[in-house]
């Protein structure tokens, strides 16, 4: 069984654990993996939105820069502006300016439409963040696990909204020199835990934070399937569990057809076998582009894993 949490989300907050809760994806991107460019419009992201809700998602994550592989991000600067270089990193591919102009009419847009939403941010950037929940979201979704932008912790603390600090192995443009791990499971579980500490130090409620271990970011086509074998193992640090496996390489790769990876549209059912085994081993939530398929296969899951 799983444990049960309330996830507190500033002046709400949300049940975890009775059931599994579906996250929809709304990218306001020209450049993600699967699906940039047919929601950059924010009408079209709105009316995207929209139809997530319809089909059952709980949460809405909107994001306005791609992290794929080979994506390049740096730090942001102190005050969450625009973003700035370092001497070890490249430029940002996206300012915080650009982002907050894709995000922001969106967020305010389906606030207004549905104001009983939950809507996620997807941003390591501390000024968009901010800009972002006070527009209406209610959850900081951060792929760098705090660490990009040494004001997100003190950002977020502040905010006192909920949290998803993600586990990231380097950056974007270096996953494919990455030295392998020892142990992938230990290295996620060991490492979300110091930053979890961390951010708690600053100030960020223990019980507003879930934790994700970013299947694809920063681990090959071979670490991310001991990550769902033994996902269990992560239910050890005391914390919600949020997951996304939704069309990425490593299930492609896979799913391979006359010597092809499967496209990120033809990756569905392998997907859902990994949302079987992520409810099955304790998961709270699931991120998805595919919501409708997600539910119907969660409420089965969820039976089964009600009646063991």
């Amino acid at each position: 069984m799983r444990a049960v949490f309330q996830w507190g989300l500033g002046k709400r907050s949300l049940e975890l654990g009775k059931r599994t809760l579906i996250m929809g994806i709304v990218n306001v991107t020209p450049d993600s993996f699967s699906d940039g460019g047919l929601y950059l419009d924010s009408s079209n992201a709105v009316a995207h939105a929209l139809q997530l809700l319809e089909e059952g998602a709980d949460i809405i994550d909107v994001g306005g820069e791609s992290t794929r592989p080979g994506a390049k991000v740096v730090d942001a600067d102190a005050k969450g502006g625009a973003s700035s270089a370092n001497a070890s990193s490249p430029k940002v591919a996206v300012s915080a300016e650009e982002e907050l102009r894709r995000v922001l009419p969106v967020i305010s847009e389906l606030k207004k439409l549905r104001p009983d939403a939950v809507i996620s941010i997807d941003s390591y950037k501390a000024g968009v963040a901010r800009a972002a929940i006070a527009a209406g979201a209610e959850i900081v979704n951060d792929v760098s696990g705090l660490r990009f932008d040494s004001q997100m912790t003190k950002t977020v603390a502040e905010l006192k909204c909920g949290v998803v600090l993600m586990h990231m192995r380097g950056r974007p443009e270096e996953w494919r020199t990455l030295p392998p791990p020892v142990d992938i499971v230990l290295q996620v579980k060991r490492e979300l835990r110091e930053w979890v500490e961390a951010a708690v130090i600053v100030g960020v409620r223990r019980e507003r934070i879930a934790v994700d271990p970013g299947f694809g970011f920063g681990k090959n086509f071979e670490q991310n399937y001991p990550l769902l074998a033994r996902f269990q193992e992560l239910q050890s640090l005391g914390l919600p569990l949020l997951a996304g496996t939704s069309r990425k390489s490593f299930l492609g790769r896979m799913l391979t057809k006359d010597g092809k990876d499967a496209a990120a549209a033809d990756r569905l059912y392998g997907n859902l076998a990994a949302h079987t085994a992520l409810i099955l081993k304790g998961v709270h939530i699931l991120r998805t582009h595919d919501v409708k398929a997600a539910v119907d296969a969660a409420r089965v899951a969820d039976a089964i894993l009600e009646a063991r």
